[in-house]
């Protein structure tokens, strides 16, 4: 079988290129390019300035495994799809997540389309996530799961595959540990055995990244009265305690963000937690479009832990309702759904009540 591997000059990528390749396949290594060089970023990030050390470990990983590199230019793409929707809502005050659209149009979308376009021919398209793809003979429905590990599971990112993606799409990493692919890298002399994790999306100050002014506006409590000040609401996200340089009686976290005013609204911690939201532009997995309330456990960040909801569908929207009140929802991050190990769907954070 051909397969093409996204690469990244990663270890998790060249250990998914190794084991495909030990298993007789013919892999073909991908990456793209993502950073246009208009803004001057901070190295080791996903968005970053200098990518030569992570495009020549590609290249080493490749040669190493025996296979073909690409590298494909997709920069221009990424602009238009995915930076100019997250700048314009962080600078919104939300706080949306360009992982999950570059993973939806860019990572699993157009590079495997752009691959064929050039003349690569592939049957499937593998990266080294820590996800499952499995399919259900039950429902026909091809399953996203999450990986062995819940710590470094990655399903919360990938939910807005849909079944036609998810059907030409391996994970060979979804049943190891971290440690383990580790183990394998240094058994099988894979270059980059010892190489230290890729950063998050971009590491520094988003006012650099973004190239705007400082924009000072009030910091206010539930009630209106005036705080203290801000250079910028897009410096804070809902639920944000550090940095307020607030002087309380108590903790004070970001409770609200209103755009129109330039304002900052703060609160203590009671004032922070919520009894559900409403999400839009809804995808679902291993569901088929469904009508009725159902019970399901939801995230609402990729870090934070799976509570207990009941989950009212209509149309591409939905109402979750957690069955205890939680905090720091916020407008613009996905909600993902999931029954155990299997993603359900997920969808934009709109409101909260």
């Amino acid at each position: 079988m051909n397969i093409l591997v996204g690469v990244s000059g990663g270890v998790d990528s060249a250990v998914t290129m190794d084991i495909l390749k030990s298993k007789g396949h013919n892999v073909i290594g991908v990456m793209m390019k993502i950073y246009d060089g208009k803004i001057m970023t901070i190295a080791n990030s996903c968005y970053g300035t200098d990518k030569k050390k992570e495009i020549e470990d590609a290249i080493k990983n490749c040669k190493h495994c025996g296979c073909e590199f690409n590298l494909i230019d997709l920069s221009k793409e990424y602009d238009e799809i995915v930076f100019k929707e997250f700048k314009k809502l962080y600078l919104s005050g939300l706080t949306p997540n360009p992982c999950v659209m570059c993973n939806k149009y860019i990572k699993f979308g157009l590079l495997p389309q752009m691959a064929r376009k050039i003349g690569i021919n592939f049957d499937k398209f593998a990266t080294g996530h820590y996800a499952r793809n499995e399919f259900n003979e039950k429902t026909g429905r091809f399953e996203l799961k999450k990986g062995k590990n819940p710590k470094k599971d990655q399903t919360y990112f990938l939910y807005k595959l849909s079944q036609d993606e998810l059907k030409d799409i391996i994970f060979p990493l979804g049943n190891m540990d971290k440690s383990e692919v580790r183990e394998y890298a240094v058994k099988n002399n894979i270059p980059v055995a010892q190489k230290t994790d890729s950063q998050d999306f971009y590491k520094g100050d988003f006012k650099d990244l973004f190239d705007v002014e400082e924009d000072k506006g009030e910091i206010i409590d539930i009630a209106g009265n005036i705080l203290g000040y801000h250079n910028g609401i897009y410096n804070y996200t809902v639920g944000q305690r550090k940095g307020l340089k607030i002087a309380y009686s108590e903790p004070l976290y970001v409770i609200d963000i209103d755009k129109n005013n330039n304002k900052v609204i703060v609160g203590t911690k009671k004032d922070t937690f919520k009894k559900g939201l409403f999400a839009n532009d809804v995808n679902w997995v291993a569901l088929d479009n469904p009508k009725t309330p159902f019970e399901a456990t939801a995230k609402i960040r990729s870090a934070s832990n799976p509570v207990d909801v009941v989950v009212y569908p209509e149309n591409n929207r939905m109402k979750v309702e957690f069955k205890e009140k939680i905090s720091a929802i916020a407008p613009a991050q996905s909600v993902v759904l999931y029954d155990n190990d299997v993603v359900l769907g997920g969808g934009i954070i709109a409101s909260s009540y």
